[in-house]
């Protein structure tokens, strides 16, 4: 039996197979990854059919059609169709909710093991056909936090020692990866100046990122240092005996709500917070919530304990590649090394930006060879438009469209599947895509010409602020593709370097 001693130096006992000491933790996690995944399948739900649906910019069946469904296993791959996803995404956010509220400890183990397996069979159909919309480190962190969770267990029985250790070497990789992505990549990270521009920089500035950018520099330097410290340093402290693996994951934790104050990141800080939970003393988290521990609960039954070895062999062997990955010199950021996003690589900005520059929207009623046309912008929800518009907080909500528009504004390349069919699609006044839109300048009727310009952006110094109400500071960058109509966006986009718009399956 090993044991664990808290503050007051009271032993915790450890089962060989289970952890009655980290009940709370465990709850604590499971339903921190089930409000997670409620976020994940209503942001599924509310932007597929724009994005990814029969009439989508990158549409699921042209997808599924030319990738076999052993290189991207999915639902979608047996019969699609726009009712088929909004009733998977919709499912996904019922059964998310019920898990939230305790339905799955409420039921025997076996279905709550079920009730796991099947959020988590259910997200990856929808990862898996989601193509560059859903290309982001956090979709694959959170399958592979979702697939330990599947073994877990619920309330009928303690915590598994295995896979608790498991959920902490998620969190090191998360961790240790980001911190040596950051110090092989950007040679500001190693000078500790890379936060002179990231929170201006950054894809999706919140209300407070214009207040941090304005921090005075010495104070960036300790942000950065910081940040070396909490990823580079802190995780090997998670494998420690207590109450050190405690005070290293309130650590990570700190952290993380840092980033989620300067900025919008969806889900990315909140599951790692979630992580970070499974390895604080449970007994802590029962004291300062005043909750009694539960009842002793029985041995778990053979069938769980096997399925448990079972996953933790799996994740063990998959794990050579992270781990590999880790020592590499050419180490690669956010990949998943098997379809079943199990055992990935994470990491986070290993290069910043030191200027922003954004695309803007623009259409017109008036029609091509008008002397001087009216142009009216389209505004986003999220990304900056208007400089007089604060930055919005969305996170954990993941805007993707918005997203997207920033690589956008780096290059065309990462543009070129998607950017065509938007104008197409504003050209004809599709509701789907509008309803991803803050506002629609033509409500009426659609515009007769569109185009997009670029524009380099800034935050304002506070004497601008005060002194215009406009909290970034905006000067042309030249054209990004020139007026279209409907019968010229096909040409023009082409030459201008993006693909046409899709044809259809």
């Amino acid at each position: 039996m090993a044991h664990f001693r808290g503050e007051q130096g009271e032993e915790r006992g450890m089962e060989l197979f289970t952890a009655d000491g980290y009940w709370w933790s465990r709850l604590a996690f499971q339903r921190a990854l089930a409000a997670l995944y409620l976020t994940a399948f209503l942001t599924a739900a509310l932007q597929f059919r724009a994005l990814l649906g029969e009439r989508g910019l990158t549409p699921i069946p042209r997808f599924v059609a030319r990738v076999p469904f052993r290189a991207a296993p999915s639902l979608f791959h047996f019969s699609y169709s726009d009712r088929r996803f909004a009733a998977v995404a919709w499912f996904g956010v019922a059964l998310s909710a019920a898990v939230l509220v305790g339905c799955a400890d409420a039921v025997p183990l076996w279905a709550g093991v079920l009730m796991w397996a099947v959020l988590w069979a259910l997200y990856l159909s929808i990862v898996n056909v989601g193509q560059t919309w859903y290309g982001f480190g956090w979709e694959a962190l959170l399958l592979e936090a979702g697939f330990l969770a599947i073994f877990l267990g619920n309330a009928r029985v303690g915590p598994p020692v295995l896979v608790l250790w498991l959920v902490r070497w998620l969190l090191f990789r998360v961790e240790f990866g980001a911190g040596l992505i950051k110090m092989r990549g950007d040679r500001c990270w190693r000078e500790l100046t890379c936060l002179d521009y990231h929170h201006e920089t950054q894809p999706m500035p919140g209300p407070l990122s214009w207040f941090f950018h304005r921090l005075p520099k010495p104070l960036h330097r300790v942000e950065t240092a910081a940040n070396h410290v909490a990823q580079l340093v802190v995780p090997f402290a998670l494998f420690t005996p207590q109450p050190v693996a405690t005070w290293a994951a309130l650590a990570v934790i700190v952290t993380q709500l840092w980033l989620v104050l300067s900025g919008n990141f969806a889900w990315l800080n909140w599951i790692t917070i979630a992580l970070a939970l499974t390895a604080v003393d449970g007994h802590l988290i029962g004291d300062l919530l005043a909750l009694s521990d539960p009842a002793e609960r029985g041995d778990p039954p053979l069938w769980f304990t096997m399925l448990v070895l079972a996953a933790t062999a799996l994740v063990v062997v998959l794990s050579y590649w992270p781990a590999r990955n880790l020592v590499a010199r050419r180490q690669r950021m956010n990949a998943s090394f098997n379809p079943f996003h199990i055992a990935g690589a994470y990491g986070a900005f290993g290069s910043v930006n030191r200027h922003r520059h954004e695309v803007v929207i623009e259409g017109t009623d008036d029609p091509p060879g008008t002397p001087e046309p009216r142009w009216r912008a389209y505004e986003f929800k999220g990304k900056p438009g208007d400089p007089r518009r604060v930055p919005r907080p969305c996170a954990p909500y993941h805007r993707r469209l918005d997203w997207m528009m920033w690589f956008a504004a780096m290059s065309p390349a990462f543009a070129r599947p998607w950017f065509a069919p938007l104008l197409g699609k504003l050209l004809e006044g599709d509701r789907a895509t509008l309803r991803l839109l803050r506002t629609n300048p033509f409500p009426d009727a659609p515009p007769a010409q569109v185009r997009a310009r670029r524009y380099a952006y800034r935050f304002t110094t506070w004497r601008e602020l005060r002194a215009t109400g406009q909290w970034w500071h905006r000067t042309p960058a030249g054209a990004y593709l020139p007026p279209v109509t409907l019968e010229t966006l096909s040409t023009t986009a082409r030459r201008a370097g993006f693909a046409p718009p899709p044809e259809g399956p």
